[in-house]
């Protein structure tokens, strides 16, 4: 689900279908709620160890108990399947894109920056990432605001 997240926010969209706010435990790695169907995406926020997008039953949260929000989502499978996608883009290319030289070489001692330009932190930005990969497929989904 850590693709999944980050795909949602960067399309500025949850799929969101019910937010539910009240106060929420967490025993034994799963959220104690009624109202979300097995491996149902949804999204915790108010929470100090679990904000984010989850899968219920995935066993994969750290017990607690917390006010806040819990966001049932209905995510199209297209959009699940881009993040897992993406997730498999990441483990692969990932270190790649985020080193800082573009090429490397020892012995020699030799290297050639990334030429990426800058975010709006002023830092280097990697030449390209899973946004410049897999943005088109993802711009149909996009909530502008």
């Amino acid at each position: 689900m850590n693709a999944l997240n980050r795909v949602c926010d960067y399309i500025h969209n949850y799929f969101v279908k019910e937010v539910v706010k009240g106060k929420f435990k967490i025993q034994n790695g799963d959220l104690q709620v009624d109202f979300l169907l097995d491996s149902q995406p949804y999204r915790i926020n108010g929470s100090i160890f679990n904000d984010g997008v989850h899968s219920y039953l995935d066993g994969d949260l750290s017990d607690e108990e917390f006010e806040g929000e819990v966001w049932a989502m209905a995510v199209p499978p297209a959009v699940i399947a881009l993040s897992n996608e993406i997730d498999e883009w990441i483990v692969k290319y990932g270190d790649a894109v985020n080193s800082p030289y573009s090429s490397e070489s020892f012995g020699g001692y030799s290297y050639t920056k990334a030429s990426g330009g800058s975010n709006n932190s002023g830092s280097v930005k990697p030449s390209y990432d899973w946004r410049d990969v897999f943005g088109a497929s993802l711009y149909p989904y996009r909530k502008l605001g």
